[in-house]
């Protein structure tokens, strides 16, 4: 009796892992009205900020904690994503998964110090964190919830 509750126990469990969806991190929001990655540059024009909720393929994520991550957007580019106030982190597993994310989307200046930081994170080599000399003005983004779709 106790074999045929414990196994109805891990099937229930197992049942339960696999039926999971989607991954939740930081506040909860939802995919609708959330435009493509590739739209967005677009769509920012020549603001220097915007609120918004982006859908996009991940391109790579910090493999030190997963405290940010790379979606791509158009022609090959990528946009950084970090997480509002450094208060939730993404699966480092995720590269090549659709993802939504909500929050504020910015031009901005990165300065080399923080741009070798994130070549660290993302497991380069000294040889090319050295090469990083110049600061780059890029499209950025902070989000304060993620989902990662499965």
């Amino acid at each position: 009796m106790k074999k045929v509750i414990l196994t109805s126990l891990m099937t229930i469990l197992t049942l339960g892992v696999f039926a999971q969806s989607e991954g939740y991190f930081g506040k909860k929001i939802n995919d609708k009205g959330a435009i493509a990655s590739a739209e967005l540059p677009k769509k920012l024009g020549a603001k220097e900020k915007m609120s918004t909720k982006v859908t996009g393929t991940v391109e790579s994520v910090c493999q030190a904690k997963g405290c940010w991550m790379k979606v791509k957007t158009t022609d090959g580019q990528t946009m950084r994503v970090t997480f509002k106030d450094y208060g939730f982190f993404v699966p480092k597993d995720i590269a090549g998964k659709t993802v939504v994310f909500e929050g504020e989307a910015k031009m901005k200046t990165t300065p080399v110090a923080e741009l070798q930081h994130y070549a660290e994170d993302a497991g380069k080599s000294k040889e090319e964190i050295a090469k990083i000399t110049e600061p780059k003005h890029e499209l950025t983004f902070v989000a304060d919830g993620v989902i990662v779709k499965k």
